[in-house]
């Protein structure tokens, strides 16, 4: 443990943050992967609604900082193409 007050304090903002951060990514992988199961279940209206639901947490986390903008645009252009290859 850090000696010096400012130190300390920067050590628990950043315990705080990465805790934040893991979450915000584990809620991606999940709509990520309830996506998936939806598309693998061939139904269009699930997987649409999966699919908002991932594009949700792409945005929140994207917004928040936790992945890159572009991460989450390039991700979400991927399942929207996927949904488009097993629809159309």
């Amino acid at each position: 443990m850090a000696n010096i007050k400012s130190a300390q304090k920067r050590i628990l903002i950043t315990q705080e943050r990465t805790r934040r951060n893991r979450a915000r990514k584990s809620m991606v992988r999940t709509a990520v992967r309830r996506f998936e199961e939806a598309l693998a279940s061939k139904s269009r209206d699930e997987a649409g609604t999966a699919l908002s639901g991932a594009y949700r947490a792409l945005d929140k986390a994207a917004g928040k900082g936790t992945i890159h903008r572009n991460t989450a645009a390039r991700k979400k252009a991927r399942l929207a193409a996927r949904l488009a290859k097993k629809t159309g």
